[in-house]
């Protein structure tokens, strides 16, 4: 008896240490742990005017920022992180000023934290979403001129401050209300990683430690240093950019002969930013590409002019070199976005098999107005996290009669905008929408790859065909391609934000309103940002200038090519078209075959094929921006770790406000003073020649 009461005793002795060890483990390692003695506000206080004064000021900034790298190359970094940083300086500044003046009535917690940056993501994800420098300019004259086919007034309508409008609110807030009844399946049920709001969470949560705050506080310094720099240096530029190919963005780095093949270094700290930030696997492709293409291929299929294409042909005509150019870019583009939506979508539905595998046969889908209480086994953190993520619901019949609602506007409102694009048209749209969106959502969960562009692809190809060439199918397919974007993009756009909502404590319900309030602001911001763009800079859109506008040019043709066909390529593009279609399907099956520590070494075919239309000055200044990067990760990991997001967004925060002045400068005439440009010496000879005689 009592050799049996002293086992158990030290049973139950070695089981209690084992939970206190167990309990250290956890405190250690959960971060819910460390804000358990803070008071989560309702989700009524975490949506504050302070929050929503900030999120428009910065919603504006990160506008002009998207849209720059819309109009220039097409490539636009995660700026999760730059919205989180700049949202907590500001508003810890904000708080701090009211403290020391006595009159400080509620603290910034991380929930607010999380407003900000959804709202301002929200805002300027409408600036991409919105296709101002894809679908939407393909629309305009500009584009239509440059494509030689389908250009007669019927496919051609130009931008409008009005139009544009009233476009993005009938059409941007149909997605938020597609997913918001999945929201439980997303996050809770189905475990979906969501890898960039993950991130965002981790690193919000982070500022608001006492560790993390001192952190933040350095790393906003060094943003606020390298905007300055990034802000000053585009200044400086300017004063030499009198005149077309003037100023340091125009420097034969590498010789005349490879600027002529657009092989040079332009300055640009935007590109060196956005360089630190994407993976050196996309740099690297981007370098390949331009290789591949203005290194090798352009220069060969010049060398063939008169044989595959008339040698007095326009160099923007696509009938000659151009036509390789753009169609090329193309097929692969649409190979790569058919493999990957193939292969996303796939995952997507056997995701969905086993999950729904796994549940007993009576089980019904775990929409979002059915709570369930959080399982025994879940960790601390999850636990706190699925009890207050289930909390605040959203009703179901808010999502139906919203999406409903918004559609049967949009559907009466939108031919009236666009004549070519008919009520039934739209109506099957909405129908297959938030099967679309969902499967976006879902995939952007798994791989945190939106595919918002591919599905607005795939409405380019059905509605222009369906609508026929007779009948304006090119701009009805363009803006069906819009109405696709729009939905799917906001769509895992949200899902994202309620991951970062589940892992800061945030409510669904403030996570959705600053979702709706930052996506409106966004249909307001953004056309009137590219309303100034516009009128600021007349040449916008062409080959180039400063902001050529590349996809525009792109969807436009493949409008053309699902509405007309084949017959607008030159003599053997086709057969290219083909190889390098097949090509970029090969790529990817091979990255995919040969597992993921061997895939980082072979390009992404998607980023070697933007370079093939732009020219590779852009790729090289984000190889330097990798290389900074490589070089002071080999120096100090921690460091480069810690503040190279910082550097970075301030050399693309900097440059990208310095485009508001100089296009004020340019709307009211004042224009530089001198032009600082590069001749050979037979060249500048001649000019002082001309000049002394």
């Amino acid at each position: 008896m009592d050799s049996r009461s002293d086992s158990f005793n030290r049973n139950t002795k070695k089981n209690d240490d084992d939970d206190d060890i167990t309990q250290r483990e956890e405190a250690l390692y959960s971060v819910e742990r460390i804000f358990e003695s803070k008071e989560v506000p309702s989700w009524q206080n975490q949506l504050t005017l302070r929050a929503f004064c900030v999120s428009f000021i910065l919603g504006i900034l990160f506008t002009f920022i998207v849209l720059k790298l819309s109009l220039t190359t097409g490539i636009i970094p995660s700026l999760n992180v730059s919205a989180g940083l700049l949202g907590f300086f500001f508003l810890k500044t904000w708080t701090k000023l009211l403290e020391k003046s006595g009159i400080l009535k509620q603290p910034f917690t991380r929930q607010e934290n999380t407003v900000i940056q959804t709202c301002v993501v929200a805002t300027s994800g409408i600036a991409f979403s919105g296709g101002f420098g894809s679908y939407l300019f393909a629309m305009s004259e500009v584009a239509a001129k440059q494509s030689t086919e389908a250009n007669n007034a019927f496919n051609i309508k130009n931008p409008s401050l009005g139009w544009m409008i009233g476009f993005l609110f009938v059409v941007s807030f149909l997605g938020l209300f597609s997913v918001v009844p999945l929201r439980k399946i997303m996050i809770i049920d189905f475990k979906l990683t969501y890898p960039s709001g993950t991130a965002t969470a981790h690193l919000i949560n982070s500022f608001h430690t006492p560790q993390g705050a001192k952190l933040a506080k350095k790393q906003v310094k060094a943003l606020a240093k390298f905007f300055s720099f990034s802000f000053l240096w585009g200044f400086f530029q300017w004063f030499f950019t009198a005149g077309d190919d003037c100023g340091f963005a125009s420097f034969p780095t590498f010789g005349l002969k490879a600027y002529e093949n657009k092989f040079y270094f332009d300055f640009s700290a935007t590109y060196v930013g956005v360089g630190m930030i994407c993976p050196y696997l996309i740099n690297i492709s981007l370098l390949l590409g331009s290789i591949l293409s203005w290194g090798i291929m352009w220069p060969l299929i010049q060398d063939r002019k008169g044989h595959w294409f008339p040698a007095d042909e326009s160099p923007s005509s696509l009938h000659g070199l151009q036509g390789y150019k753009v169609f090329i870019a193309i097929a692969m583009i649409l190979g790569d976005g058919l493999y990957n939506f193939c292969k996303v979508f796939g995952r997507t539905l056997y995701g969905l098999y086993l999950q729904f595998c796994s549940k007993d046969e009576g089980a019904v889908l775990p929409v979002g107005a059915r709570p369930s209480p959080p399982e025994p086994s879940m960790s601390f953190d999850d636990q706190r996290r699925t009890t207050l993520f289930l909390k605040d619901q959203i009703p179901i019949w808010v999502s139906i009669v919203g999406y409903v609602g918004i559609a049967i506007i949009s559907t009466i409102t939108l031919p009236h905008i666009f004549h070519q694009l008919k009520w039934y048209h739209i109506i099957v749209i909405y129908v297959f929408a938030p099967v679309l969106a969902f499967c976006n959502a879902y995939g952007c969960g798994l791989t945190d790859w939106s595919l918002a562009s591919t599905y607005g692809k795939l409405a380019i190809f059905t509605i222009g065909a369906w609508a026929g060439a007779s009948h304006g199918g090119v701009l009805a397919g363009l803006a069906a391609c819009g109405v696709m974007m729009n939905i799917v993009s906001t769509a895992s756009d949200l899902t994202q934000d309620f991951k970062t909502g589940y892992m800061t404590l945030a409510s669904p319900r403030s996570m959705f309103i600053s979702q709706i309030i930052g996506t409106a602001m966004g249909c307001l911001i953004s056309p009137c940002v590219f309303w100034l763009f516009y009128k600021a800079f007349p040449d916008l859109g062409t080959q180039g200038s400063a902001y050529p506008a590349p996809y525009a040019l792109v969807y436009r043709n493949m409008s053309i090519i699902g509405v007309e066909g084949f017959s607008a390529l030159p003599k053997n593009c086709l057969t290219l078209c083909y190889i390098f279609f097949i090509g970029a399907l090969v790529i990817n099956g091979i990255r995919d075959l040969v597992g993921k520590n061997k895939a980082k070494y072979i390009p992404l075919p998607m980023a070697m094929a933007i370079p093939f239309y732009l020219g590779s000055y852009f790729a090289i200044d984000m190889c330097l921006g990798s290389l900074i990067l490589f070089v002071w990760t080999k120096i100090n990991k921690a460091k480069a770790d810690a503040f190279g997001p910082a550097v970075a967004s301030g050399l693309i925060c900097g440059d990208g406000i310095w485009t508001l002045p100089s296009s004020i400068l340019a709307l009211v005439g004042v224009k530089p003073p001198i032009c600082m440009k590069f001749l050979s010496r037979n060249a500048n000879t001649r000019v002082d020649s001309f000049l002394n005689s």
